[in-house]
């Protein structure tokens, strides 16, 4: 098994891509050890001194660090790690873990279904090449509530991502919206 690797625009985070599926639709956001119940690789991730964060994508795995760590030292770990993992069969999340895909009880308002529909076709590939993720979490008063996952989270250009390239990319297709806020 080859796996490679790529920068983020985050430094404290890299990309492990495994060549096969990891999660196909869904993803899966692990801030802390303490999240990482419902996934066996996550866990053993966050065993690795250093590792502060693990993010599963469609088919990558995203990995932030500490501070004060140095990649040279993490990455043959965690390149071990996933590596043992998916050699040997196992799952990546257990059976009861969510899916993590948002789901409304009441039907979208025409605006809401296209503030997500261009976040499902413009922005959410762009942030997966970059390690990440966007979640939709709700529109009011001209307010579009995004969270930021992954390589993202914490990413020194995720507030010029959410302002001028996603704000800016709303407001000229949907006059409705006026500002986009993020969710912590």
């Amino acid at each position: 098994m080859f796996i490679q690797t790529e920068p983020t625009p985050n430094p404290a985070t890299l990309k492990f891509l495994p060549g096969q599926e990891v999660l196909g639709q869904r993803t899966a956001d692990f801030p802390d050890a303490a999240s990482a119940a419902a996934s066996p690789l996550a866990q053993r991730l966050f065993e690795i001194d250093g590792v502060e964060r693990v993010f599963f994508g469609s088919d990558f795995i995203s990995v932030t660090k500490a501070e004060d760590r140095e990649w040279y030292l993490l990455k043959p770990a965690i390149l071990g790690v996933i590596m043992e993992h998916f050699t040997a069969g196992r799952p990546i999340l257990t059976e009861q873990a969510g899916t993590g895909a948002q789901t409304s009880a009441e039907e979208d308002s025409e605006v809401v279904a296209m503030i997500k529909e261009l976040l499902d076709t413009r922005v959410r590939p762009a942030v997966a090449q970059d390690g990440g993720d966007i979640i939709f979490h709700g529109f009011e008063d001209g307010v579009v509530y995004l969270t930021m996952q992954g390589a993202c989270s914490g990413c020194p250009a995720s507030t010029a991502t959410l302002k001028m390239g996603i704000e800016n990319m709303l407001r000229h297709y949907i006059p409705e919206v006026v500002e986009v806020r993020a969710v912590l």
